[in-house]
């Protein structure tokens, strides 16, 4: 499945996306497919050039990484809120499934990086 991200300024949401590490190219002349590889897994998305802002700022994506610790490390030292305005991403949180940081794209949407738990060898066997 790949989503469409809604952009309120479509060139800073490609920036955004690339200063994550992700590959941007224009897919249209109002679509661009954001690509990342590796770090145990591929997650890619299209960024439109289309804004609603109740869509934006309800919208939640879940970014799902084998280990959040290193992720974390680069998304807190980019200075996203300082360099896009965004508001300041949220230092990971350990819930009952894993670990969640939050951080937002410069259109409002609110992203949940995730470290899901590894399955115990008793939950495997049932």
């Amino acid at each position: 499945m790949r989503l469409f991200v809604p952009a309120k300024d479509f060139a800073q949401s490609q920036d955004f996306y690339r200063t994550l590490g992700f590959k941007v190219n224009l897919a249209s002349p109002r679509m661009a497919l954001a690509a990342l590889e590796g770090g145990g897994g591929s997650l890619s998305f299209l960024i439109q050039d289309f804004y609603v802002q109740d869509l934006a700022e309800n919208l939640m994506l879940q970014w799902i990484v084998p280990d959040i610790a290193p992720w974390w490390e680069r998304l807190s030292s980019l200075r996203l809120e300082e360099v896009f305005g965004v508001k300041a991403a949220k230092a990971p949180v350990r819930e009952p499934w894993g670990t969640v940081a939050y951080f937002w794209d410069p259109s409002g949407v609110l992203w949940h990086l995730t470290s899901l738990n590894k399955p115990s060898p008793d939950s495997e066997a049932a």
